[in-house]
């Protein structure tokens, strides 16, 4: 039942890629005369990637975006063009979009008695206004933890050598960090994925490492630029790995660090198996 699960959520995301926009939940996807992918102008979409239970006995709501843009990467302030309601404007969306598809970039936690209550994400991009439901429809429950079709599990990440272990979906801030403007904050962490091999990564042809890393700008008011935006890691240091971060104006940042195993980016569409974290970065 949840391998069904997971693939129904695989195609929403090749949906929401092929610019179809889920018109409510419970709704299947319309497909919508938007623009096709070009260099920049175009638009920015939230991808609903769905929820899972929470230890606590609530519910998370799993969320990406597809920046339609081959090129062109755009900050999008908190507010109008970036708001997500009831309740909102903010609930920990990016401000950052990166181009082309971003998965599982942040999560909503949402209380027990949520029931058929929905929220909406709307992103106003290049005078494009593109809007999603965010809900807890059964169809679209997902198994962010282990892939249930071959039984992988995300990537660890740690952040410090006897840190606690992050893995799955983000939730809350990993390591805070205090810098200065202009002056490289060094970044290091540690990387592991328990599997010494993916069988659903080989079932889908999939190779290479076990694990790596990238890193991206998630919210923050000015540019920032790493040291390396996808580090060396060293795997007979324990899966260490090390870069910089370089902020050009003050204020809070959160950077996002991404681990994938062999399965690759999103995980096939299958909502399993990567680890997002967030770092939040004070700049003076």
């Amino acid at each position: 039942m949840q391998d069904k699960k997971s693939r129904i959520a695989a195609l929403i995301a090749v949906a929401v890629v092929a610019g179809w926009v889920m018109v409510g939940a419970g709704q299947a996807p319309v497909q919508m005369p938007l623009e096709p992918v070009r260099e920049r102008g175009a638009s920015v979409t939230g991808a609903f990637e769905g929820w899972y239970k929470t230890p606590d006995g609530g519910f998370s709501i799993l969320v990406g975006y597809f920046n339609r843009n081959r090129a062109e990467a755009l900050d999008i302030p908190v507010g109008p063009n970036n708001r997500i309601e009831p309740g909102g404007p903010d609930m920990g969306q990016p401000t950052y979009f990166l181009p082309r598809r971003q998965w599982g970039v942040f999560s909503i936690d949402v209380p027990k008695d949520f029931g058929t209550k929905r929220l909406t994400w709307t992103i106003v991009a290049n005078g494009e206004t593109t809007s999603i439901p965010l809900s807890l429809n059964p169809q679209y429950e997902v198994e962010p933890y282990k892939e249930a079709g071959m039984g992988n599990t995300p990537p660890t990440l740690k952040f410090s050598p006897n840190g606690p272990l992050v893995t799955g979906p983000p939730r809350g801030i990993a390591q805070t960090l205090t810098t200065t403007v202009a002056e490289p904050a060094p970044l290091t962490f540690w990387a592991a994925d328990e599997a010494k091999a993916d069988p659903s990564a080989q079932g889908r042809g999939r190779g290479g490492p076990p694990v790596n890393v990238s890193l991206a700008k998630h919210r923050g008011p000015g540019t920032v630029t790493f040291g390396a935006v996808r580090p060396t890691i060293d795997f007979k240091d324990g899966g260490r790995a090390s870069t910089t971060a370089k902020f050009s104006a003050p204020g809070d940042y959160i950077v996002r660090v991404q681990a994938n195993d062999s399965s690759g980016d999103g995980g096939g569409g299958f909502q399993c198996c990567w680890t997002n974290a967030h770092v939040k970065v004070t700049v003076k």
